[in-house]
């Protein structure tokens, strides 16, 4: 039986994606905030002093495209890199005293974020939709480089 492009998954986790992103895109612009940037912020906040290649693990992207946000991110002012003391190859992110307050006012738009794409979902249903997305995840990480 052909799917019909209706039926695909891939489209309607496309097209969800799109539109968080656009969404979130438009919450974080008053604060000069891409929702790549933010991810890096969020990291940051959690645990500051990460290197580039600990954050391009974390975030599954490419160590450049680490590089770029973070020199885009150091340029706004929100953190600073510098070598490691134990690896001089590796650059690690701090934050600025700006980044560090930053955290105030973006951590409430995020979870007012999360709260809305989440929101007519119950617990159970979320920890579904989360035990779903990782094993999809776990499809390409295991059979698809």
């Amino acid at each position: 039986m052909k799917l019909s492009f209706e039926d695909y998954i891939s489209i309607k986790i496309h097209r969800t994606d799109l539109k968080l992103t656009s969404y979130i895109k438009s919450m974080l612009e008053p604060y000069n905030l891409a929702p790549e940037q933010n991810l890096i912020m969020m990291l940051l906040w959690e645990e500051d002093g990460l290197n580039q290649k600990q954050l391009a693990m974390k975030l599954n992207k490419d160590k450049t495209n680490i590089a770029r946000m973070a020199s885009n991110l150091e340029k706004k002012g929100f953190v600073t890199r510098s070598y490691s003391c134990e690896d001089r190859r590796s650059l690690e992110l701090y934050l600025t005293e700006t980044g560090s307050e930053l955290r105030e006012e973006v951590l409430p738009v995020t979870e007012e974020f999360n709260k809305i794409a989440t929101g007519n979902l119950t617990g159970e249903e979320k920890e579904q939709l989360a035990q779903l997305l990782n094993k999809i995840e776990r499809n390409f990480n295991e059979d698809h480089p």
